[in-house]
């Protein structure tokens, strides 16, 4: 669909020891999920709830693509990762929901 943005996101649980990583066409809508445990699994059973990373692309298949590569990486990738851009492991999401 033209027009459209999909995101491969990364979340953690407060001591940042547990890493999600998922794909969205709506991330303030899905952080929104997780926060809220809406959606029982890995994020809810884990308390995953701050978002600590996150890449647009205009392509789905992209999207899934490098959130499959992402998801096949050691914890440890994933920490350099977020860390490229978001070295204090700051909630991205923090001021969405006031």
């Amino acid at each position: 669909m033209p027009g459209r943005i999909y995101y491969v996101y990364l979340m953690v649980n407060k001591t940042n020891t547990v890493v999600y990583t998922g794909v969205t066409n709506n991330l303030r809508r899905r952080v929104f999920e997780h926060k809220n445990k809406l959606v029982k699994g890995f994020t809810s059973k884990y308390n995953v709830n701050k978002l600590v990373y996150f890449e647009e692309t205009e392509d789905v298949s992209t999207a899934i693509f490098r959130e499959k590569q992402i998801k096949g990486w050691l914890r440890i990738k994933k920490i350099k990762l977020i860390q490229t851009r978001n070295q204090g492991f700051k909630d991205l999401s923090e001021y969405w929901y006031d």
